[in-house]
């Protein structure tokens, strides 16, 4: 990181891009639509995503940069928890006691930071906080 290159939370502007990039390799093999990515991502207008996704991306908003993070430790949990990692990507959208019978998706599509982070936490929890 270069001296007086702001940072949101610790990342740089340069490291919330590459995690968005991140972010659309993974719900593509989450099979996350686009209106599903935009409601994760904090519901930026049609005309932000689609520039986003095409990879023409400007400085990020502090919202879709936590939103990044926590996808981020989720994907993370999951190749700790699977060794194949196709299993990991499945069990974002099976059914799950933990949450009241919702997959982790849906739960995550509840549209507020909070459900996205509770996923995290909960993947977290189940593989010993590491």
């Amino acid at each position: 990181m270069q001296a007086g290159e702001p940072t949101i939370g610790g990342v740089t502007q340069a490291e919330a891009a590459a995690m968005l990039r991140a972010a659309f390799n993974l719900f593509r093999l989450w099979d996350v639509n686009d209106s599903q990515a935009r409601l994760l991502l904090g519901q930026p207008s049609a005309s932000t995503y689609y520039r986003w996704k095409r990879g023409e991306i400007g400085p990020l908003p502090h919202d879709t940069i936590w939103r990044l993070g926590d996808l981020m430790g989720i994907h993370k949990a999951l190749r700790y928890m699977f060794t194949e990692p196709e299993r990991g990507y499945a069990w974002v959208s099976k059914p799950n006691e933990a949450f009241g019978g919702q997959s982790a998706l849906e739960r995550m599509l509840g549209g507020a930071p909070g459900d996205i982070t509770a996923i995290r936490s909960y993947l977290d929890a189940e593989r010993g906080g590491w």
